[in-house]
């Protein structure tokens, strides 16, 4: 999880939200991926997707080799618990739990819908995990209520008041 962690501060420093993912194959980390969604401007620029197809190029094959495991920052979502079922991961780690419920997991785990089940276990490095992304949540919000209140100062500058249109 601590390779998960460091790639997750890597897009931290690049101001994306701080969730990072690696395939482990054996026992080395084959691929790294971080949230790139802002960069690329692309809904499915997540941390698993980036390192999923990451790990499949180097095996050059959509299906990942049996012992594959992926680690991530943050409980998957939906479309991310997908693509590691989809890509045959045997086994997935996370982190943070997904606070608002939106990630399935468990249940897409069990699902058996291709033909595979990947066994999942939570709560990895919990305490770090949660406290990266409730970190950059917290600044965020700061700087957003800075920024609405330089918005609303310089509104109010004025010494005529605000102009009119006759």
């Amino acid at each position: 999880m601590g390779a998960a962690i460091r790639a997750a501060k890597s897009g931290l420093r690049r101001g994306e939200v701080p969730i990072g993912a690696v395939v482990v194959y054996g026992d080395e980390v084959i691929s790294r991926g971080y949230n790139r969604r802002a960069e690329k401007q692309l809904a499915s620029a997540h941390a698993e997707m980036m390192a999923i197809d990451a790990a499949c190029r180097k095996f050059g094959s959509w299906r990942l080799p049996e012992g594959c495991e992926l680690y991530v920052t943050l409980e998957p979502c939906p479309m991310c618990m997908g693509a590691a079922l989809n890509a045959r991961v045997d086994k997935l780690y996370f982190g943070a739990y997904e606070q608002k419920g939106r990630s399935m997991t468990a249940a897409l785990a069990e699902a058996n819908l291709l033909n595979h089940k990947t066994e999942v276990t939570g709560g990895v490095s919990e305490r770090e995990c949660s406290a990266l992304l409730t970190g950059f949540f917290a600044a965020l919000r700061e700087k957003q209520k800075a920024e609405k209140a330089e918005r609303k100062n310089s509104g109010n500058n004025c010494a005529d008041g605000p102009e009119t249109l006759d």
